[in-house]
């Protein structure tokens, strides 16, 4: 038996006096989430299909939360025949192979139950409920209440004073309870003559075919009339019409039928119901495990709802807040917030977002434990300028969590926030870079072992002083000790990771650098906008003509519904990958049936789609214009697992530049009123660059300090044939092949760009490694460094973890592979722009220009420009950003100036 159940030393003895056991049959659970969820809409970045699991432990986790179990086991099928097959050859036979998509996630459902320490249990030759059925009759006997969840109706049997079984509905999303009044109300039978009715009715997916012409309704009633099975068998022959004929011609098979759905209650277990206690999940164990995933959002709904099964923690933070009056600040500051070297705990409420912000209060707490609330708008004159020069005061170092947000909303009232030596958010997220949120609670019960809350003195009373009353200000206090004391702790754990210099040198100095540029945003036209948005709807419209009148008729061409119908149904054009709903038509395997079919439709489809995202992403920019008349991006520096920048509302990194249309957004981007214009600079080919300074391969960094076009000049090597000869297509593919290497791509990806074999393409990198051996020997030592160590590291010691390179899922151990070709490359090229970032800041201020920074998108920087500063900002720009980092294959920078992001492009 594989069981992954508790030990008889962890049991809850008392079981058998009460409780709740929770039954889950795991494969017919997680199936029904495989179907219920599209997979093309849940999967990781990096390709793992996630839509079962995720569906899975969605589901796993409202029950847990709305039926307060004590006891929770979960079990599975196995591949092995069970006895039914012995009694039945055909058991099943039929059943269509589950995708792959669907057992690649199998083992990933383990690893979540693993890590919230919920018992898996399978044994050889029974089934999932046959294991459910002997654990729900022991606990019947033990007086515990169960609840079985499963989408197999064999569990109604089952059902009775003691158990209850959750059948889900719309997937998994939605359960519905049967006790013994629902079963009858529902099947017209007790649960004791379900197995009965489904004897005679039959049931598909087991392959157990019932009588002819007969339903639940005629089996109830026949059931009810005769009393039971036995009794209908004994009456067979008084039964009249083409119904009761069917049932005597198939009585063997409905016997058989009897005999194979009657459920197992005596499966040898090594663990019982007692044994079977939900204890203390993981919390290391989840945050790894969802990250991998990249669930966020399921890892918050955990946290709120199991954090209560067993307190992870008894402690909370003693703080000794006082209430002070008006003009006392300036004092209490300089008594308990003006030691030099002596860190302080900052906590800010409010309101930002958009380039501004709102204060509503603040709160300061000392190591000792003396705190201080205020409310910035209820000061007094003295009191908010000595709260100010503290805050601006860089010799007075303070520790805070998420400080981009805080800084905004200071500076909205006219306040600047420094000194700022140690972020908790952004130091998580340099020794957890896979996370996606940085909860402050979360971190503290991680790192601390304490809960966000007050602590109380063995007397009971809380050491607060004159506002007891006061729930804000007494939180507000607790997160700022919190802070101070966690800031602490993730000091060592960035010493340990070799991040410390990282992010007291990048990472905390770019904060205010990204803080400035979201408050200067970038000027717009709306009203180009608005025409372009126009001109895109006449497009599209124009497109969706020409698309009805290439099949005939009107159809929708955003519904996925109706193009599968066009396309498969009418057109019958060949079919593409098999989805629940269908077969897809993604833009990939409409651009792959182009290949196959040159009807028109395809291209018309292909390009309404197109002018449609391109129209939404216009749209969405039009309401986003401030009362400045600019764009205020938030840019995110705790995204990405490599480093790089993102921004939201609006994306900038989204507007596209390959397209003619797409260029016409950047012209939307304009110089703002009083500045000359907009400078745009970027690095060339730096992916590249690192790629080659990494490997150390001469001759990939001959090909960079040769001054001949790059891709060119490594064709030539690959290819044998002088530069002149190279042409557009065979640059292309070695154009591919470079970026593809340091992005990891497989041979199978590099023959789906190029449009080639997989042979063809691994032919294509056998040749380019014989000229760059280097580059070849460098990638396979990364693999192998990474599997030794666990994690990736880029130029400047930013680490990326990956568990899954010892996993035994191959599909995730190549996925991990992947990152860590990549990480390297792409991680270094976001600390060298964040370099630079700091070095124009730094330099624009040392040399006192009025021309400023607005935007970073991808490996560019967009510049407005000050009257009369373009010669000097350019000189400026070019040797701080070539300065930023010394490569074998030295940095170069391209720059371009106009009047729109879109001119101002080279």
């Amino acid at each position: 038996m594989e069981t992954t159940a508790p030990t008889p030393d962890n049991a809850d003895r008392g079981a058998g006096e009460g409780g709740r056991l929770l039954l889950l049959d795991g494969h017919s659970l997680a199936y029904r989430a495989f179907f219920a969820l599209p997979v093309e809409n849940f999967s990781t970045t990096d390709g793992q299909p996630t839509n079962a699991v995720y569906g899975f432990t969605s589901m796993l986790i409202n029950v847990l939360r709305d039926e307060q179990p004590t006891h929770v086991a979960v079990a599975f099928d196995r591949s092995e025949p069970t006895f039914r097959h012995e009694q039945y050859a055909d058991y099943k036979a039929g059943r269509a192979k589950a995708p792959d998509e669907f057992r690649s996630q199998v083992s990933l459902i383990f690893e979540v139950l693993d890590a919230l320490r919920i018992p898996r249990l399978s044994v050889p030759g029974y089934e999932a409920d046959d294991i459910i059925a002997t654990l729900a009759s022991q606990a019947s006997a033990q007086g515990m209440q169960t609840l079985v969840v499963t989408g197999d109706r064999d569990a109604f049997q089952l059902v009775n004073e003691h158990v209850t079984v959750l059948y889900p509905v719309r997937g998994v999303s939605e359960l519905v309870r049967y006790d013994p009044a629902k079963v009858a109300e529902k099947y017209g039978v007790p649960p004791e003559r379900y197995r009965e009715l489904a004897a005679l009715v039959g049931e598909t997916s087991d392959n157990l075919p019932g009588v002819p012409g007969v339903g639940p309704k005629t089996a109830a009633k026949w059931l009810t009339q005769y009393g039971d099975l036995d009794g209908l068998v004994r009456n067979a022959d008084k039964l009249k019409g083409k119904a009761g004929a069917a049932l005597r011609e198939h009585l063997p098979q409905v016997l058989r039928n009897h005999q194979i759905n009657k459920l197992d209650c005596a499966v040898p277990l090594e663990v019982g119901p007692a044994q079977l206690r939900l204890g203390q999940w993981d919390r290391e164990e989840i945050h790894t495990l969802f990250d991998t995933l990249q669930f966020r959002v399921l890892r918050e709904r955990l946290y709120a709802t199991l954090s209560a099964v067993e307190p992870e923690a008894e402690e909370g933070f003693a703080v000794e807040l006082t209430r002070l009056e008006p003009g006392a600040l300036a004092a209490w500051l300089a008594e308990h917030a003006g030691r030099a070297g002596e860190r302080v705990g900052l906590a800010v409420t409010g309101r930002w977002g958009r380039g501004t912000g709102e204060v509503d209060a603040l709160a300061v707490a000392t190591a000792s434990g003396a705190a201080v609330y205020v409310e910035p708008a209820e000061l007094g004159e003295a009191d908010e300028r000595a709260l100010a020069e503290w805050l601006a005061d860089p010799h007075r170092p303070k520790a805070i969590h998420d400080a981009k947000g805080p800084m905004l909303a200071l500076a909205a009232r006219g306040m600047t926030l420094a000194g700022v030596t140690s972020d908790t958010a952004l130091a998580a997220y340099l020794a957890l870079p896979g996370q996606r949120t940085f909860d402050l609670g979360d971190l503290v019960l991680r790192y601390l072992h304490k809960e966000l809350r007050e602590h109380a003195e063995p007397g009971g009373q809380l050491t607060i002083d004159g506002i007891a009353d006061d729930d804000a200000a007494r939180e507000l206090a607790v997160r700022a000790r919190a802070v101070l004391e966690l800031a602490e702790a993730l000091d060592r754990d960035l010493e340990r990771r070799g991040a410390a210099r990282l992010l007291h040198e990048v990472e905390l100095p770019l904060t205010g650098v990204l803080a400035a540029m979201e408050r200067a945003g970038i000027a717009v036209d709306v009203d180009h906008f608005i025409q372009l948005s126009a001109s895109l709807g006449g497009q599209a419209k124009d497109t969706e003509q020409q698309a009805h009148a290439a099949v005939g008729h009107e159809f929708n061409l955003g519904s996925p519904k109706q193009v599968q119908q066009v396309l498969f149904e009418e057109l019958g054009l060949p079919k593409t990958k098999r989805t629940k709903t269908g077969y897809t038509t993604d833009s990939e395997a409409l651009n792959s049936l182009r290949a196959k079919s040159d009807h028109p439709v395809l291209e018309h489809i292909l390009r309404w789609r197109e002018v449609a995202k391109l129209k939404s992403i216009v749209d969405s920019l039009i309401p986003m214009a401030a009362e400045d008349g600019r764009i205020h991006t938030t840019f995110n520096q705790m995204v990405a697992a490599t480093g790089r920048l993102s921004s939201t509302d609006p994306n900038l990194q989204n507007i596209p530049i390959r397209t003619a249309e797409g260029r016409q957004i950047r012209e939307g981007f304009v110089v703002g009123e009083g500045y000359e214009c907009l400078l745009t600079a970027d690095y060339s080919q730096i992916e590249l660059r690192i790629m080659a300074h990494l490997s150390g391969d001469e001759a990939l960094i001959e090909a960079f300090t040769s001054g001949a076009d790059f891709h060119t000049i490594t064709a030539s090597r690959v290819f044998g044939l002088p530069p002149e000869q190279i042409d557009g297509e065979l640059r292309a593919r070695i154009k591919a092949m470079n970026y593809g290497l340091a992005y990891g791509l497989s041979p199978f990806g590099l023959a789906s760009q190029l449009g080639i074999t997989p042979d063809e393409a691994r032919v294509l990198m056998e040749e380019y490694f014989q000229q760059f051996g280097g580059v070849r020997d460098y990638l396979q030592g990364v693999v192998r460094r990474a599997r030794q160590d666990g994690y990736t590291e880029t130029i400047l010691g930013r680490r990326r973890y990956l568990p899954d390179l010892t996993s035994d899922n191959r599909q995730r151990r190549e996925m991990a592979e992947r990152m860590a070709l990549n990480a390297p490359i792409q991680g270094s090229a976001a600390d060298i722009i964040k370099v630079a970032s700091l070095r124009v800041d730094r330099a624009l201020r040392e040399r006192g220009l009025a021309s400023r920074m607005l935007l970073q998108v991808h490996d560019e920087l967009v510049f407005e420009v000050a009257p009369g500063e373009l010669e000097e900002l350019k000189e400026l720009v070019r040797e701080q950003m070539t300065g930023a980092y010394e490569l074998r294959a030295p940095l170069e920078v391209a720059m371009g100036t106009g009047r729109t992001w879109q001119q101002a492009g080279h």
